[in-house]
């Protein structure tokens, strides 16, 4: 008798947590969060429940869900610049994954219903998604990478850590978004903690763009991670440079950044600073302290953002790794 009355008092806690934990889920909505829209201008939406139709368009929108384990709240997804982690795959093939299209018109999805749409600003076009105020009047929430907002403002880890709270306070998964969020913080805090007292690192990250150097500055997701990580932008505003100048700039160390459109195109990069008898004299290329990094860890990386600190960190600091 005494063994059948702690088996039901031990059934009747476990009812007692489950109800609880559902009411907790249940009354964490409505949730209003804030985003843009298409011109940059800031935005509000409410959602009383999480989202169960969603569409995603571009990299960092299908892998923030599926790192947030939401890939069965997806309908259809858009937009792979590259493919996704090998441990994200089984969530990909969830998600209904369109590769005969970048991007989705307004027409299609419009037909697919969705309840909300996650994605970069610039695809809030009329030629692409549409803007946010239509679809938000007829029941469609949406949300954009706050980076690729057209506001004119800084580009900063910052603002990658917003998106995943949002996202998570969003679906009622916000525990596991700050746990992201937190493994990020600590990546950075440790690098400073065990480099504390040296010299601040000169740095340059370019991308080749045909002829031209494009340098990412200060106001870049890139140069944040940097200045993040104590190093110092040799350039930081954020301009196109000649061989010339990156040369007077003599920068410690230098990230080329690459988009993996190719399996070859990361050692050609590479190649571009490392093989050019214009940049012989390059602190950077005598000590071998060229490196290169993937624009998906740098621009718009949510997720992806621990990649980006972590190169960068490693390039900075090579004897932490």
């Amino acid at each position: 008798m005494k063994n059948l009355k702690n088996i039901l008092s031990l059934i009747l806690a476990m009812m007692m947590a489950l109800s609880v934990a559902a009411f907790a889920e249940e009354s964490s909505y409505p949730v209003t969060i804030s985003t843009y829209d298409y011109e940059g201008n800031a935005l509000e939406t409410t959602y009383e429940k999480a989202p169960e139709k969603v569409i995603c368009v571009y990299q960092g929108t299908i892998e923030t869900m599926i790192a947030l384990g939401l890939e069965d709240h997806v309908i259809a997804s858009y937009g792979l610049d590259n493919p996704v982690k090998a441990e994200w795959e089984e969530g990909l093939s969830k998600m209904n994954y369109n590769e005969d299209v970048f991007a989705p018109d307004k027409e299609t999805v419009t037909m697919l219903e969705p309840d909300l749409i996650f994605s970069w600003g610039s695809l809030f076009s009329e030629k692409n998604l549409g803007n946010m105020p239509e679809w938000i009047a007829n029941g469609t929430n949406t949300y954009i990478s706050s980076n690729t907002a057209r506001n004119g403002g800084n580009r900063t880890l910052e603002n990658e850590y917003i998106d995943l709270i949002n996202i998570g306070k969003i679906f009622g998964v916000e525990d596991k978004a700050q746990a992201i969020v937190d493994e990020m913080k600590n990546e950075i805090a440790n690098a400073l903690a065990q480099t504390e007292g040296q010299e601040s690192p000169t740095v340059a990250v370019i991308e080749f763009m045909g002829d031209s150097i494009w340098n990412y500055g200060a106001s870049s997701l890139g140069g944040d991670m940097v200045t993040a990580l104590g190093g110092t932008l040799v350039s930081p505003d954020g301009s196109e440079l000649g061989k010339e100048d990156l040369v007077a700039l003599d920068p410690d160390v230098i990230f080329v950044v690459y988009m993996a459109k190719t399996e070859t195109v990361e050692a050609e990069k590479m190649a571009m600073v490392m093989e050019d008898p214009a940049f012989a004299d390059l602190s950077a290329v005598k000590s071998g302290r060229v490196h290169t990094i993937m624009l998906g860890d740098m621009y718009a990386s949510t997720v992806r953002s621990i990649d980006g600190i972590r190169t960068f960190a490693a390039g900075m600091y090579p004897e932490l790794y």
